[in-house]
């Protein structure tokens, strides 16, 4: 059920504190207040900007801007005031049907000097959707992407809706690893080399198959699979500390998971897990096995994670290597925090906003940046009170 838009009042807010410009304040709705309480003080909640279709992916560039998804297929840049643009030409056309359509987006490592970024999305195909990575480079001036080029396809069965995952993470080499859900009606193909349903892949800027890829030269398997075993994942960031890549995963009726992903690894769906059906008919043969990957954490009754950022800003010392993810069905935002490859922590935040949180970025000025997902989706910015 869609949330009933969150009322606003503008305020004016220092500049030495903001991106840019006026603010408008949350008022909320059922009551809840414009503060809330957390392990680092009182949190404040602005919404910085309002009037987006089901927002999917947040990217901040050099000069203030942003650049937002929303599902539907719109690609639009939003000013450090908060403004939104039209929406930008050249965005491929999406299949925006189920939980398909305009996923997410990145800008480049060097982006001030190509403005190039990468995006993926739901691509509509024969009789149902495939998800697809493409390469663009911004043109402000004109409100267009130019080049746009499609660099990798999914390979395999098909979806008729549902599970494209389609995260993006470029480490420091400049590779793309990307996630690819397993289109829940196929499921046991995430064990499958054979296609890249349920894995974790690892693609050039061109979106080509690295040679040093684990599965690179094997018969009967795809050289872009850098992982493997997963359903639906809907977060994955790089650990600024550590350099690992950690995802996080819808399971069905319980057993999301956040994993440290590593190369070749199996990470066990749908043979092992902590979940059930949705029937509540029994899917796995156990919670683990050998040869199969431990979560470092796992939901049960699930959250429906979203968006995944390690925090290191300056706004919440306290806070710093922290693991935030949003959720979905738990509609909140939740802070874990790590100790090496283990979760030792995790504090539930915002709750009474009542929203979907379906993506969490931090932000230049450290601030942690939400989008909340529905039909009058908003980006919301949140700092310790007075900031």
């Amino acid at each position: 059920m869609m949330k009933t838009p969150v009322g606003l009042v503008a305020i004016a807010l220092s500049a030495a504190t903001l991106l840019a410009g006026t603010l408008l304040l949350v008022t909320g709705t059922r009551g809840q207040n414009t503060s809330f309480q957390s392990s680092a003080g009182q949190l404040e909640v602005q919404t910085f900007a309002s009037g987006l279709v089901h927002p999917w992916a947040l990217a901040f560039l050099p000069d203030g801007k942003m650049l937002v998804t929303e599902r539907p297929g719109r690609m639009r840049l939003v000013s450090a005031e908060g403004q939104l643009s039209a929406p930008l030409k050249n965005v491929p056309e999406v299949w925006a049907s189920g939980q398909g359509g305009l996923l997410d987006v990145i800008t480049d490592k060097n982006f001030a000097e190509n403005r190039t970024i990468f995006f993926c999305y739901a691509e509509r195909t024969g009789g149902g959707g495939r998800t697809a990575v493409a390469r663009a480079r911004l043109n402000e001036a004109s409100g267009r992407l130019d080049d746009t080029k499609v660099i990798f396809r999914q390979e395999g069965p098909l979806s008729s809706g549902n599970h494209y995952g389609c995260r993006i993470a470029q480490a420091s080499d400049g590779n793309l690893f990307v996630t690819l859900g397993e289109h829940y009606n196929y499921r046991d193909e995430a064990q499958n080399l054979a296609n890249h349903l349920g894995k974790v892949i690892r693609i050039t800027p061109d979106g080509t198959a690295p040679s040093d890829n684990p599965f690179v030269g094997r018969e009967s398997a795809k050289p872009e699979i850098w992982s493997y075993g997963h359903r639906n994942e809907q977060g994955l960031t790089i650990n600024p500390a550590t350099g690992e890549l950690w995802e996080v995963e819808h399971g069905p009726r319980g057993g999301d998971e956040v994993n440290v992903i590593e190369k070749g690894k199996n990470y066990g769906w749908p043979v092992i897990g902590f979940g059930v059906d949705y029937s509540g008919a029994k899917i796995h043969e156990a919670t683990a096995k050998p040869g199969m990957e431990q979560p470092a954490k796992h939901w049960v009754p699930s959250i429906s994670p979203s968006g995944a950022v390690f925090y290191t800003g300056k706004l919440f010392p306290k806070w710093d290597g922290s693991l935030f993810t949003g959720a979905l069905s738990g509609r909140m935002l939740v802070r874990l925090t790590v100790n090496g490859h283990a979760v030792t922590g995790e504090e539930r935040l915002l709750q009474n906003l009542h929203e979907r949180i379906r993506d969490v970025r931090q932000g230049p000025d450290g601030a942690l940046w939400l989008l909340t997902d529905n039909s009058a989706g908003r980006i919301l910015r949140v700092t310790p009170a007075g900031k």
